[in-house]
């Protein structure tokens, strides 16, 4: 063996050398050789008192059965003759000694620890059938019997004088009955749950010559054996083998000295009080790092599918404030439309009603200058008839009279100017109602022609709907008629595949009647098959191959030819 080889173990490395906490995926033991530390073989008292082996579950013949009845009937007489032995000696001591106040009570108390101890028994017993033992039930039950086996004992000791020799042994006696009986009771009660339970592991006992020999080593043995729940002796024994070795072989890789190894190769040695095996130490850094691994995996996995699902979710919600937007733009346009249409009959409105308001204004103007006329009219013709009478009172001054002449000269001429002026302030006013006028006009025909065109659009709208409408109408009925005509067609082809399988059976009973060969029948088929085809040119040779069972084409042309051949000779299916 180098320095660099793993070491090899101490025996057969087939036993299972579980641990209270198997690690998955574990390495092989250190080695696979066969080889042995030392050259003494194993000893037989190591082996000969395990159970490696499962317990049958095989049922009870029927002469285990009467044995396991005889042994029950002894057990219950052994029970009888140790309460009958008890009884009296348990009630004497407990009214003699322990004060009891009469021999009565005395007999009670005897009564009662002997009742409980069986009640106890036979409920231990019960749930151990049952395959739910209650472990904590034996405890009392010893105790009571160690209680037992003390006041017998006590009843048997001398009174009055020292102890000899013989005194001792009937102390003895009298608690030997009650000890047997336990052990007998806890015999039947291991005895049941290998019965009820024969898949529940074994535990090994450790053989008395290795107590003997190494109290110390083998205490711990059992302390681990017991703490760690291992249950095969040979597999400690084993693991311990392969800790030594471990240790030896990393002895001599470091020259003697442990200090120099590394965390992981002294891990065995750290591991062992706690019920790893060598392999199972060593194998602990691989498996932390793959479990560390894999929840780092399991951290990215949930983090990308929290991502996945928030990506998911903010897709729903911008989709929805689409959808929610679409809706919103779509009722916008609806309100606004309706908006539109409205303001549109108001504009209409209030352009009518300005309109007609400046109607009303020129009109209102119109009658003030006609007013203002007939007062400037009955101004001049008051102005005449005071010249008249000026004319007439006052003959007698002609300077008067040119002076009145020229100043209704003057007037006159005022007069003219103020007419024209009337007359020209008249015209640009009536002009200016008229653009006015116009301006409404424009402004309600813009109006009207707006309104218009929406009810073109609308008209024009609800003409491509009905239009549309009527295609799908038409399209429906189409497909109803193509329907139809399918379905017409569909029967007819029913009817003539009728009647063609009607001159195929009449022709098939002609030529039964006419006793034709098989040749001569397939002949007709084909010439059948021409007839429907329309002739010998539309007949495909593949129809004649799959209706003949063919496999040459040369056969089917042969047939098609003779058959044509047959139809030229006046050759008629029957009908």
């Amino acid at each position: 063996m180098t320095l660099t080889d793993w070491p090899r173990t101490a025996a057969d490395s087939n036993l299972d050398p579980a641990g209270p906490a198997t690690v998955s995926g574990a390495p092989q033991p250190v080695s696979q050789t066969t080889g042995t530390v030392s050259d003494a073989p194993e000893s037989p008292s190591e082996t000969e008192s395990g159970t490696e082996g499962k317990p049958s579950g095989m049922k009870l013949t029927g002469s285990q059965k009467w044995a396991t009845g005889a042994i029950v009937a002894a057990a219950l007489v052994l029970a009888g003759i140790g309460l009958y032995l008890s009884f009296e000696h348990v009630a004497i001591f407990a009214f003699e000694r322990l004060r009891f106040g009469s021999i009565g009570k005395g007999q009670l108390f005897a009564v009662g620890v002997d009742v409980g101890i069986m009640i106890m028994i036979a409920v231990d017993l019960l749930m151990a059938w049952l395959k739910r033992p209650i472990s904590w039930i034996r405890y009392p039950v010893w105790l009571l019997t160690a209680a037992t086996v003390v006041l017998n004992a006590a009843s048997g000791a001398p009174k009055g004088r020292a102890w000899g020799l013989m005194d001792y042994v009937a102390a003895g006696a009298h608690g030997l009955v009650p000890v047997l009986f336990i052990a007998v009771v806890e015999l039947g009660r291991d005895a049941i749950d290998r019965m009820v339970r024969p898949d529940r592991a074994e535990r090994d006992s450790i053989p008395w010559i290795r107590w003997t020999l190494a109290p110390t080593a083998t205490a711990r043995i059992f302390r681990r054996m017991r703490l760690w729940g291992v249950n095969s002796y040979p597999g400690m024994i084993r693991r311990d083998q392969e800790l030594i070795a471990y240790e030896q072989w990393l002895k001599r890789k470091h020259d003697g000295d442990l200090s120099e190894a590394t965390e992981d190769e002294l891990l065995p040695m750290r591991m062992a009080p706690y019920g790893y095996t060598v392999a199972q130490a060593l194998a602990m850094p691989d498996e932390q790092d793959q479990a560390a691994q894999k929840r780092a995996e399991d951290a990215e996995r949930r983090r990308l599918d929290a991502e996945t699902r928030s990506e998911v979710a903010q897709s729903e919600a911008a989709a929805d404030r689409l959808r929610a937007k679409g809706k919103v733009e779509t009722v916008r346009a609806e309100v606004d439309g309706q908006t539109g249409q409205a303001r549109a009959h108001a504009r209409a409105q209030v352009s009518a009603a300005e309109r007609a308001a400046a109607l009303e204004e020129a009109a209102l103007e119109t009658a003030v200058v006609a007013e203002a006329r007939a007062r400037e009219a009955e101004a001049d013709r008051k102005t005449a008839l005071e010249r008249e009478a000026e004319a007439a009172a006052d003959l007698r001054t002609a300077e008067l009279e040119r002076q009145a002449a020229e100043k209704r000269k003057e007037a006159a001429e005022a007069d003219r100017v103020a007419a024209a002026e009337a007359q020209a302030i008249e015209t640009r006013t009536i002009a200016e109602n008229r653009r006015v006028a116009a301006e409404t006009n424009r402004v309600a025909a813009e109006t009207e022609r707006a309104a218009a065109e929406t009810a073109r659009a609308t008209a024009e709208a609800n003409r491509k709907k009905a239009e549309e409408e009527g295609r799908e109408e038409e399209a429906l009925a189409q497909i109803a008629r193509s329907k139809k005509e399918a379905a017409e067609a569909d029967r007819a082809a029913a009817e003539t595949r009728r009647v063609t399988a009607e001159i195929e059976r009449r022709a098939v009973e002609a030529e039964d009647i006419a006793k034709l060969k098989p040749r001569e029948r397939s002949i007709r088929k084909v010439a059948r098959m021409i007839l429907a085809a329309g002739g010998a040119d539309q007949l495909p040779l593949a129809d004649i191959q799959h209706e003949l069972a063919v496999t040459s084409p040369g056969t089917a042309s042969e047939y098609r030819q003779e058959a044509a051949e047959l139809l030229a000779g006046g050759y008629t299916p029957a009908a």
